[in-house]
């Protein structure tokens, strides 16, 4: 395990030099002191954990140190907003510290969020405030530890600097890893410039460090963009099926690896509401759940139009019209497996749909439902559940055909729990919790946010004492607003 002073940088993004990024230095936090890290994180860099007991571990991620080799830079984008084309948007609050590469010659991105003015701040004051970021550590570890692709995220730093928003809130910076933090708004920027070279360098540093499968194709970038294509079906597909709303899908908060990227006013669903609404200042419900999909095959068209330049239209479309098919075929699997299913039937999209349609008229519990499910035998299970529905006749017409469906799978009870309960969290990042846990850190407290993070990384395995953590909401941790705001 290294030592911080140990890591190696190769700055690839940075040698692309000013028309992409701009060099800034971090602006320190007051009296830095660490929230909270993630071990998991930060065996990506090959870090001892240790390290982040170490005083040059805050000094480090909250603008006080910097390694030599680091080459702090704002990344330049633009992207589409609610629908709304913003011709320059960039790293506001944010620098790409640099890319560490580590034993296994995988390149991690040290983007480090809160780090202050840039010259694409526009007006803001380049800070991020303490729950947000504990929220975006919170979302980024759990999701990876779910199996959902994700930007990662290695600490929390908060400090004594004040911060205005709607109310004087304390200053902290996170530092995220990701093999990219290239978004759909780099191509967006460089496309609706006419800066059709620099569109060029930019594909070609993406193919090459990040796609370089796609090099022996006959056109490069066709195949980039059918990956890119396939990656966020997959993506979206299990946002579904886990009931996570990211709250503001903006073309600039894409990655082209399809992970999910820069966490706002996001939540996972707690009772089931298919038109449900995370970000409260999204009037329109553009970014409800339901419209997780639609929104990303929009998003998609939105960077085809930026590749035009190098890819046919007909071979973009073609790529496109892959979405949808794709993304049923990985949600319904997902799906299936949550139901306790091994083999697929033509009858388990109908299935799935009829009981999504009796959760949200009963307002069940979304991902509670599932993990009991498994707990009991198929009939047991059916009956203890029964209890959360209000339309009993339809929920036993499910019923009978769900215990036929789980009649036709293969083993035990026995297995049937393991295999569904490899699926199904046991442990969930409501935002209740999250919100009970910052407002302990904001006293001064890390410790409860801290357990929850512990609790988070092991979501399916049963962790006696923790049972406080799966108990359902109570009803104003379910009305809880979140915004932008940061």
């Amino acid at each position: 395990m290294k030592t911080l002073d140990a890591l190696k940088f190769d700055n690839r993004f940075a040698r692309l030099g000013d028309a992409f990024s701009t060099e800034v230095l971090p602006e320190p936090l007051d009296e830095p002191r660490l929230v909270l890290a993630s071990p998991a994180a930060m065996a990506l860099l090959d870090l001892d954990p240790a390290e982040a007991n170490s005083e040059v571990f805050a000094q480090l991620f909250a603008g006080h140190k910097l390694w030599s080799d680091a080459e702090p830079r704002a990344m330049v984008y633009s992207g589409h907003q609610f629908g709304v084309y913003n011709p320059r948007l960039g790293d506001g609050r944010g620098l790409l510290l640099g890319e560490v590469v580590n034993d296994a010659s995988e390149h991690w991105d040290l983007h480090l969020k809160g780090a202050g003015q840039t010259p694409y701040s526009r007006m803001g004051d380049g800070r991020a405030v303490l729950r947000s970021s504990i929220r975006e550590f919170l979302a980024s570890e759990y999701m990876h530890a779910l199996g959902i692709p994700t930007s990662r995220a290695l600490c929390v730093t908060g400090s004594s600097t004040p911060v205005w928003r709607e109310k004087q809130e304390s200053g902290a910076m996170l530092l995220r890893l990701a093999p990219s933090h290239v978004r759909f708004g780099h191509f967006e920027y460089f496309y609706y410039t006419n800066q059709h070279e620099r569109l060029k360098e930019l594909g070609e540093h993406v193919l090459a460090s990040h796609f370089p499968e796609c090099l022996s194709a006959e056109n490069p970038w066709a195949a980039m963009f059918r990956e890119i294509v396939e990656r966020n079906a997959e993506l979206i597909a299990r946002w579904q099926a886990y009931g996570f709303c990211h709250g503001v899908m903006n073309s600039d908060n894409m990655s082209i690896l399809g992970i999910t990227f820069d966490y706002g006013p996001y939540a996972f669903l707690d009772d089931f509401d298919a038109n449900h609404i995370c970000n409260h200042s999204d009037d329109s419900g553009r970014y409800s759940f339901s419209n997780q999909v639609p929104i990303a095959h929009w998003n998609l068209s939105a960077l085809a139009q930026a590749l035009t330049p190098f890819v046919e239209v007909e071979q973009l479309r073609e790529s496109l019209g892959l979405f949808l098919p794709l993304f049923q075929a990985h949600y319904q699997d997902l799906m299936r497996r949550r139901l306790g299913l091994t083999t697929a039937d033509e009858r388990d999209a109908a299935l799935i749909e009829r009981l999504l349609q009796l959760m949200q008229t009963s307002a069940v519990d979304y991902n509670l439902f599932f993990r009991r499910l498994g707990e009991q035998a198929p009939a047991d299970a059916i009956k203890t559940l029964r209890e959360d529905f209000v339309d009993l006749a339809g929920f036993d017409q499910w019923g009978q055909e769900y215990l036929a469906r789980a009649a036709s799978e293969q083993g035990t009870q026995t297995e049937r729990r393991a295999r569904m309960h490899a699926v199904n969290p046991r442990y969930l990042l409501r935002n209740y919790l999250a919100q009970q846990a910052i407002e302990a850190a904001e006293r001064g407290d890390y410790e409860p946010v801290r357990e929850l993070h512990a609790v988070l990384s092991r979501p399916f395995e049963d962790q006696p004492g923790m049972e406080r953590y799966t108990e359902r909401p109570p009803e104003w941790g379910k009305h809880l607003e979140i915004s932008c705001s940061s």
